[in-house]
């Protein structure tokens, strides 16, 4: 049913266009003109001016082909992680890798090309199927910002697919919810070796800080990390400002608060415990903090419709399929927060956010046979 040649020469052509978030101008360019040319409509919103990318995210919508029945959103995002610029995919032996020192692109460019073969597929063969809503965002990558400031007046599914995880037979109901903690520690600057004692070191805080939080996978449902440190300023001088970002994940809502709390209190308690007395006067260091929520939680019972259907697809095909949970945070969860039941589905590739990323064409084909089920029965 799929055609090989047209799906690889589709990724080789869509992982040869560079595009970073925020650089998604030319992919975007490519993207309309390939869709409108499969017989959509393609509109962009105004996400590119409010977020800072040379594009909008992309809605393009397919009428129905021979089936009267609500419209089904197929979700995917343009951008790709960075190094990005010049791409060169390289076939061998039926695999898709990056030739340099870049990345190859197939998050998400994979799923692209398997829902541009799906229609292909279904167009050419006449199979029938009901609207489809293809979404394309930007700056996926870079926090989920173009789900986030999509136009949702643009959608009218209220069910759909986000091809968007590694892997092959794998559906993803379940997602954690994220916040984003900056956490800054002031201290008190001093000559480290004229008179340390004058000084309040906000790298000794965030040391005893981190030592004691509880980090990595903390239970089932819970991770948290430390991502990044910035601070000091030489040397030879007590360092007076630290700037630390992290982020907690969780399943479960009331263990994402208690994760994040237990993180602020850490550093509190730090800076208690090096709190002194300093040419007569009491001095603590300060701890300044700001929690933003990444995105929602996403929970797709499995005894959902979303679920059923994409089972009886693959059962039709003979596919064994597996529905689990994930540690991550995708623009499905933006969509299951907005009321469109989506689930995300293994598009097959591999390595990702590294230069070893790969891609079989094999597995590009297994998925896209599932996307055609899937819409010829949803």
């Amino acid at each position: 049913m799929i055609n090989h040649t047209r799906i690889s020469e589709e990724f080789a052509r869509l992982a040869a266009i560079a595009s970073p978030s925020f650089g998604e101008g030319e992919i975007s360019r490519y993207l309309r003109e390939r869709l409108t040319r499969l017989g959509g409509e393609v509109k962009f919103d105004d996400a590119g001016a409010r977020i800072g990318s040379e594009s909008g995210n992309l809605v393009a919508y397919f009428p129905s082909q021979g089936r009267d029945c609500a419209p089904f959103m197929l979700s995917l995002h343009m951008d790709m992680v960075e190094p990005a610029m010049g791409v060169v995919p390289v076939l061998c032996d039926g695999v898709f890798t990056s030739a340099g020192d870049t990345v190859l692109g197939a998050d998400d460019k994979a799923g692209i090309a398997e829902v541009i073969e799906a229609l292909e597929v279904m167009h050419e063969q006449g199979i029938a199927r009901g609207p489809v809503e293809v979404v394309i965002t930007v700056c996926e990558e870079v926090g989920l910002l173009g789900a986030k400031h999509l136009d949702f007046s643009l959608i009218k599914s209220r069910r759909g697919l986000a091809l968007d995880t590694s892997g092959v037979d794998l559906a993803i109901h379940r997602a954690p919810a994220g916040n984003k903690l900056r956490i800054e520690v002031i201290g008190r600057e001093a000559h480290a070796g004229i008179s340390p004692e004058k000084g309040l070191s906000a790298i000794e805080v965030t040391a005893r800080a981190i030592a004691r939080m509880r980090l990595g996978r903390v239970d089932e449902e819970t991770t948290a990390n430390i991502g990044t440190i910035h601070g000091g300023q030489a040397i030879n001088i007590v360092p007076r400002q630290v700037v630390v970002e992290g982020e907690a994940r969780s399943h479960d809502p009331q263990r994402l608060e208690a994760q994040t709390e237990h993180m602020i209190q850490c550093f509190q308690d730090a800076a208690r415990e090096l709190r002194r007395e300093i040419e007569g006067v009491l001095v603590a260091p300060e701890v300044r903090w700001e929690i933003i929520s990444d995105y929602p939680m996403m929970n797709v019972p499995l005894d959902a419709p979303m679920v059923a259907l994409i089972r009886e697809a693959a059962a039709a095909l003979g596919q064994p399929l597996t529905v689990r949970s994930a540690g991550g945070g995708s623009d499905a969860n933006i969509f299951n927060a907005q009321g469109i039941e989506t689930l995300i589905l293994g598009t097959g590739m591999t390595n990702v956010h590294t230069v070893d990323e790969s891609v079989s064409v094999a597995d590009m084909a297994r998925v896209t046979e599932l996307l055609v089920e899937t819409l010829r029965r949803a």
